[in-house]
């Protein structure tokens, strides 16, 4: 039965930390309503703790802290549809389990929907990050009312994830997206165990590389785009190469999926200016015309709220796809 679940729990599984939120969902009129993605939702209360102590101990706080989480949802006589979670990849999302990511030692085929479905009682759904990420930005941010879309994490790394014909690709193994691994030159930065990858240039982990070859500094990727936008010359002659190559590879999911959005998050969100001329450039010159036409580029508008909100988009699609809401 569907009355009055109002809520929905949202899992971030991080290298560092994991947090779990709890939505309150507008439901779109009647009893026996649900959620109206087209409100989005409001943050009832966040809770988080570092990932510590390998896969089951996590797992098992995630599970008491839904449980408290829950009990707060039922205050006002309504309940949890559903939990998603984000995490980064390898994973099988169809069979619930996380494949060894190089940000969590040790996380060997955890079958996390089966261990917090049944701690839980709530249907549970996965997806990695990128994915999460374009789920949210398609609900509530910059691809809202579209269709055919792809999402850029642009932040530690460079991934991708696809809405096409109005429902998320995975691919047949969930590798769908992994736009990082594309040599888009012959040489260059390493990025995703490649020199001359679209990662080594267009990333967080990227920039501070060809930062530190250029000055012998180490800083962060935030660090150079603040300094390219304070007119640090070798921070913009790096950021005006992230930005050429960052033009090279949008052209080439241009042309390839004809999509009609495609938006950037974290680095281009925040450093949008520095990034645009040059990538609108390049674009112009290599994408085929009428596909350029269609497609906006554009950043993520979630901000800050994205990580916390992909996780609400997993809930929220894994109950659309089992329970065939609107």
């Amino acid at each position: 039965m569907r009355h009055d679940r109002r809520y929905a729990l949202g899992l971030d599984i991080g290298g560092t930390k994991t947090a779990l939120s709890l939505w309150r969902c507008p439901p779109s009129g009647g009893p026996d309503a649900v959620l109206d993605l087209s409100r989005g939702g409001s943050l009832v209360k966040k809770a988080g703790f570092p990932t510590e102590g390998g896969p089951h101990r996590v797992l098992e706080k995630a599970a008491a802290l839904a449980g408290d989480l829950m009990e707060e949802a039922a205050l006002d006589g309504s309940s949890v549809s559903s939990l998603g979670i984000s995490c980064g990849g390898p994973l099988d999302s169809r069979r619930g389990l996380i494949l060894s990511p190089p940000n969590l030692p040790g996380w060997d085929e955890v079958p996390v929907t089966a261990l917090l479905g049944k701690e839980t009682g709530l249907p549970c759904f996965l997806e990695n990050d990128a994915n999460a990420c374009a789920l949210a930005e398609w609900y509530w941010g910059a691809g809202r009312g579209c269709s055919d879309m792809a999402f850029l994490t642009f932040g530690t790394g460079l991934g991708c994830g696809l809405i096409l014909d109005g429902r998320l690709y995975r691919g047949s193994g969930d590798l769908a997206g992994e736009v990082g691994h594309i040599r888009i030159a012959e040489d260059g930065p390493e990025g995703y165990g490649k020199r001359g990858s679209w990662e080594g240039y267009c990333s967080g982990g990227g920039i501070s590389r060809m930062y530190a070859e250029l000055t012998g500094r180490g800083e962060t990727g935030k660090y150079v785009c603040e300094a390219a936008g304070r007119g640090e010359a070798e921070a913009l002659e790096v950021i005006k190469k992230s930005a050429f190559y960052l033009g090279r590879g949008l052209s080439l999911l241009v042309d390839i999926l004809n999509v009609r959005r495609i938006v950037i998050g974290s680095i281009f969100a925040r450093s949008e200016s520095l990034f645009r001329p040059i990538m609108e450039k390049v674009i112009e010159e290599e994408a085929l015309g009428a596909a350029r036409k269609q497609c906006e580029i554009l950043p993520a508008e979630l901000g800050e709220c994205l990580g916390d909100m992909a996780a609400l988009g997993v809930a929220i699609n894994g109950l659309r796809k089992t329970e065939e809401l609107p």
